[in-house]
């Protein structure tokens, strides 16, 4: 089994992305004391599909929106108010309490300047920070933690455990793909290594024969670090795992995926940067209002989300946790129900930190010479500005050309979200 710059084991239950053509944290200690890492972690959620923000945080105020969506709009007497002007989906009530304690902030009329209205396209310019530029082929939160490194002056002498940056799923996605090595795992429970379990996985067992195989000398003296690293895993016990105060997850892949970034963040295995997705929020036909597809959707969202903050308990203090989805959707409703693909859209943030309680960004409303291009919500936050304020408050990434370059953000024109 060959290993190339962008996966060790890409397809298995563990990825290990880094740029050279030995994943750096094979050939340095990865056991570093976990007291060395930061106090503060980043949690990003992607939306994949693109989400539809006017149903998701409703302008119920806006007469338009309800002649544009005859069928699909969130009547007034039902959307969670917030401000007298924008209310939730209800399906999202699980969101309240955290707005009302201040821990939940929400930027409306967010996203990527780039125009295109490409699934495939605006996810990879979102993940890469480089709006309307292919061939990016490292991810802005990878750049916010060397930028990190260099704000320690580490120049290489760092250390961190192999758990600093990590996704949820099978695949290192390309937020996280970079220098800094980042592991994905498809499920804490199912990785084992021969002699360190009762069983050995698929994906631990190619391990184990490409480790065993390789004549590289390297990586047989790093080999024992790299099962050192996942015994860290391991010894956390994750089977066993109960989360706290009372939190309850739902059983869908997106509640387990939220509960795994939990059991990491409160292991004290060094995890700085998590990441997951949830799909499903393509919603062309058949969208529903208060019921239906999206609705369902946002239920499962909101109740995961809620649930891992109930289970960080006093954790919650240090963690910051922000959503974002390639493009909004169509102001107005399609023939058959549904909406299709947009611009500007809602993000979330949420945290210890965070000055929640509010909606932020400026409204452009809804009026029909207001639409992008006649259609879209038009956008007047550039997601990378969210991103770059809560980096500077999370990573210390003050260099934020670096992580967003030619992006031209100005952190006095920061939103103030923490």
């Amino acid at each position: 089994m060959a290993m190339n710059r962008r996966f060790f084991l890409r397809n298995g239950v563990l990825a290990v992305a880094g740029t050279a053509a030995i994943p750096s944290f094979l050939v340095r200690s990865v056991l570093a004391e976990t007291q060395a890492a930061p106090n503060r972690r980043l949690v990003v959620i992607f939306q994949r599909g693109a989400v539809d923000g006017l149903n998701v945080v409703v302008p119920y105020r806006e007469k338009n929106y309800y002649s544009m969506r005859p069928t699909i709009a969130i009547p007034q007497d039902q959307a969670v108010d917030l401000d007298g002007f924008f209310g939730l989906h209800p399906s999202l009530a699980a969101f309240k309490p955290l707005y009302d304690q201040g821990h939940l902030a929400i930027v409306h009329a967010a996203g990527s300047p780039d125009m295109s209205r490409s699934h495939f396209d605006a996810q990879d310019y979102m993940e890469s920070g480089t709006p309307g530029v292919k061939g990016t082929e490292d991810g802005w939160l990878n750049r916010a933690l060397q930028a990190e490194d260099l704000l320690h002056r580490c120049a290489g002498t760092c250390e961190h455990t192999a758990f600093r940056a990590l996704a949820l799923g099978p695949d290192v996605p390309l937020t996280l793909a970079g220098k800094i090595p980042a592991i994905a795992l498809n499920n804490v429970n199912g990785f084992t290594i021969a002699g360190r379990g009762p069983t050995l996985s698929p994906a631990a067992s190619a391990f184990e024969a490409m480790y065993a195989g390789s004549g590289d000398q390297i990586l047989h003296s790093a080999g024992d670090e790299t099962f050192e690293a996942v015994k860290m895993l391991r010894d956390a016990d994750p089977a066993q795992y109960q989360p706290a105060h009372g939190a309850d997850y739902p059983n869908s892949e997106f509640g387990n995926s939220m509960k795994q970034i939990a059991q990491l963040l409160k292991a004290n295995l060094g995890v700085e940067a998590a990441f997951t997705d949830v799909g499903g929020w393509d919603t062309h036909h058949a969208q529903g209002g208060v019921n239906g597809q999206l609705a369902n959707r946002l239920t499962d969202f909101s109740a995961s989300i809620a649930a891992f903050w109930v289970d960080l308990g006093d954790d919650a203090e240090n963690v910051t946790l922000v959503t974002m989805s390639e493009f909004g959707r169509t102001a107005r409703e399609n023939g058959t129900g549904g909406t299709d693909h947009g611009h500007a859209n809602a993000m979330f943030v949420l945290g210890g930190r965070v000055n929640g309680g509010k909606v932020y960004g400026k409204w452009p409303g809804l009026s029909n010479e207001q639409l992008n291009q006649g259609r879209d919500l038009a956008l007047t936050t550039d997601y990378r500005a969210v991103l770059a304020e809560v980096l500077t408050h999370t990573l210390g990434a003050e260099n934020l050309e670096k992580v967003f370059p030619d992006a031209g953000i100005d952190s006095s024109r920061f939103l103030r979200l923490v």
